[in-house]
Parts: C-alpha cells; sequence; structure tokens
C-alpha cells in the first residue's frame, strides 16, 4: 500500500540515528513529519534536514514513557496537519549486563522507553487509522528481539515486545487498510550506545566496535523499513545477519545462541 503523495507522519526518537533517516526519507516522499524526541536540540536539527529535504517539519518534546505526553503528541500533530497517517515508533534505549545484576532501575527503564513507548504510541494513532480505514505503522523493534543475546536482557525482552504487538496489530487490522510493519535491523552505526546504561566495560567495547564496523547505515535501515512498509511485508530485515539469525531462530533455534555467543567470544579476543 503506497503512501500518497502528500501524508502526514509523526517519527519518535527522531533527533538523530534511525528517527532521523526516517523523518528525512518520509520528507522526500512527499510527508509533512512531527519530529518527536525528548532532546530538543538533536530534533530541531532534523526539523531543518526536513524542510531541506523539501518537507514540512515540526519539533514536538515527547517523552514516549509518558502516556499523557504521547497523548499531547498526538493531538499537537492533529491541531499542525491533520489526522495522522503514519506513525513511526522508534524511540529506543539500551542497558547492558546479567540477568540479576542489571538494577531494576534500568529494566524499568528500558522496558518504559523501547516497548511502552511503543504501546502508547499504537494506542495513541492506531484507533484513527482503524476508524478511517487508513494508515501505515512502523514499529522499530531489533534482531535482539529474536536472537537474545547474552548481557542484553532488557533490550531483548523489550524488542521481543515490540515484535509481538506488532504480529497482534497485524492480525487485528486489515493490511490493505492499515499496513503493519516491524522493523528488526541488526547492528549499525547509532548515538544509542552513548546513552546506555550499565557498567559492563566488556558490553561497551562489544557494541562500540559492532557499531564501527558495521556497513549498514541509518539511511539504508530507513529505506529498506520504508519499502517494506508500503509493500506490506510484516517483517523489515535489512541485513544478513538479521535474515540469518530470523531464519536460524525458526529452524534451530538452539543455534542462534551457539553462533552469537561464538561472535562474541570472538569479538571480545579481537578487542581485548
Amino acid at each position: 500500500m503506497r503512501l500518497p503523495d502528500a501524508f502526514v507522519a509523526v517519527v519518535t526518537g527522531a533527533g538523530s540515528g534511525l528517527g532521523r533517516a526516517l523523518s528525512v526519507q518520509l520528507a522526500r516522499k512527499g510527508g509533512r513529519v512531527v519530529v518527536a524526541d525528548v532532546a530538543r536540540e538533536g530534533a530541531e536539527e532534523t526539523v531543518a534536514l526536513v524542510r531541506e529535504a523539501g518537507g514540512e517539519g515540526v519539533f514536538v518534546e515527547c517523552d514516549v514513557r509518558r502516556w499523557e505526553e504521547v497523548e499531547a503528541l498526538s493531538r499537537r500533530a492533529r491541531e499542525w496537519a491533520g489526522e495522522v497517517d503514519l506513525i513511526a515508533n522508534n524511540a529506543g534505549v539500551v542497558a547492558g549486563g546479567l540477568v540479576g545484576e542489571v538494577p531494576l532501575e534500568d529494566w524499568r527503564w528500558t522496558l518504559d522507553v523501547d516497548l511502552w513507548g511503543v504501546i502508547h504510541g499504537c494506542h495513541a494513532f492506531v484507533p484513527s487509522m482503524r476508524a478511517r480505514r487508513r494508515g501505515w505503522v512502523l514499529n522499530v523493534a531489533s534482531a535482539a528481539g529474536y536472537a537474545c543475546l547474552s548481557r542484553f536482557g532488557p533490550y531483548s525482552v523489550a524488542k521481543a515486545g515490540v515484535i509481538a504487538l506488532s504480529e497482534t496489530l497485524r492480525a487485528e487490522l486489515d493490511p490493505r487498510e492499515v499496513a503493519v510493519t516491524v522493523a528488526c535491523p541488526s547492528f549499525f552505526p547509532t548515538r544509542i550506545a552513548e546513552a546506555a546504561r550499565g557498567d559492563d566495560p566488556e558490553t561497551r567495547s562489544l557494541v562500540g566496535h559492532m557499531m564501527r564496523r558495521a556497513k549498514t547505515t541509518p539511511d539504508d535501515i530507513a529505506r529498506h523499513a520504508l519499502e517494506s512498509l508500503e509493500s506490506g511485508r510484516l517483517y523489515s530485515l535489512p541485513t544478513l545477519e538479521a535474515q540469518a539469525a530470523r531464519w536460524a531462530r525458526r529452524l534451530v533455534p538452539a543455534s542462534v545462541h551457539r553462533i552469537t555467543n561464538l561472535g562474541r567470544e570472538v569479538l571480545r579476543r579481537t578487542t581485548s
């Protein structure tokens, strides 16, 4: 279901990385883009890029953990541009460490942003799409949602929930009227690690190394996600690693853990 020549989109976590890339590409497609983020400076930079790309953009400060702020985001978007056609629930954070050692506060923080943020976004925007029988929903998860990497319990649990929520939405909605896609990228360069919680130096080192060596860019991820959304595909698996992990998970579940643990050990030796 192709996007029309003119439409209204809301992107959360749009101040940098994938959210910024999505905002700019939506502007190029003719979208009027509401750039939502907790950080004003980065979000206003995104708004400027949206305008350079030929679109209209506006910044709305929003902490997706808080329902009242997401509800206000929905209201502000309608006041600015009318009914929202596309919601990209992209805001995300990460906390690392072993289960039982990660502070419960970090678990709640990660789940509040990565899972509840998406729940809030769907709760705020999907009902009007269902009523109008028109809309596009892009939820950003991760390959970690099914690969379940060691020392990333909060992140993997949250992203697995986003995948389940997206699959549920797909079952509830007519894909000819409201398209649903869940993006499941593997590592790519982003600023998410800068705000990561957890004092595990090994995990931080490995994440940094993986992001530096990744060849896929946020623009690549955004382009694949939007192509998948317009093509009616439920899953956007933009990298070979994400595709391989998903098929391994489905066919030989235990192999995923052996492969990820082996890869972790190789990287640990490489970066030590």
